[in-house]
């Protein structure tokens, strides 16, 4: 049996959020249809609120704490990855954006993702394709094609709402598994000359401990 890892960043502000609540869902099912494949899967969630004065400490010195430093390698390093973030004024929240303005425009090459996002109202579900799609496709990751929207009344007990979501959870999922199944990221060249650790700590620990 193989084994991949998959990272989960979730942007909720509160908590418990629904929006962890559905990056849950996401990766649970990931991880069934991976072992449906015969691939153990390794999942390591990230809750941004916890780094949230790291990742503007991050923005303002250029710098990133140890514990920032840590989730960035997490992601970064992941054969997979669900990202999922609230939609707030028609787009994704401004700590989901700084997270990935901070993580490089380089990092997440050929990295498998799945994209989800939370929202009161059905009326935001387009933000998936006009706002995370593209960033993703700017960062050069591989999208996967359905991206999973849960408004306030899809976690509701209708028949719609028992029915849609996970069918779109489920669909997403196994569209996430075949491309972790078949992507080899530990293969990418790397440059040999990069620094294995940010500057700041190689003169002196500017970035903080």
């Amino acid at each position: 049996m193989t084994t991949r890892t998959i990272a989960v960043v979730s942007a909720g502000l509160s908590q418990p959020s629904s929006t962890r609540m559905l990056a849950d869902k996401l990766a649970d099912a990931t991880v069934s249809k991976l072992a449906a494949q015969d691939v153990e899967a390794i999942v390591e969630t990230f809750e941004l609120r916890d780094v949230a004065t790291d990742i503007t400490n991050h923005l303002l010195t250029g710098f990133p704490s140890p514990r920032l430093e840590a989730v960035i390698d997490a992601v970064t390093g992941a054969d997979g990855l669900i990202a999922v973030s609230p939609i707030f004024t028609t787009s994704y929240s401004g700590l989901f954006k700084s997270f990935f303005d901070v993580v490089g425009s380089d990092t997440l090459v050929d990295l498998p993702v799945v994209i989800g996002a939370t929202a009161g109202t059905p009326r935001h579900s387009l933000a998936l394709d006009y706002a995370l799609r593209p960033m993703f496709t700017y960062l050069h990751a591989v999208v996967a094609p359905t991206g999973v929207f849960a408004a306030t009344g899809d976690w509701g007990d209708s028949a719609d709402s028992v029915k849609t979501l996970p069918n779109r959870i489920d669909r997403a999922a196994r569209e996430l598994a075949a491309l972790v199944a078949a992507s080899d990221r530990s293969s990418t060249v790397r440059d040999p000359f990069a620094l294995e650790r940010p500057f700041g700590h190689l003169i002196g620990g500017l970035a903080g401990e």
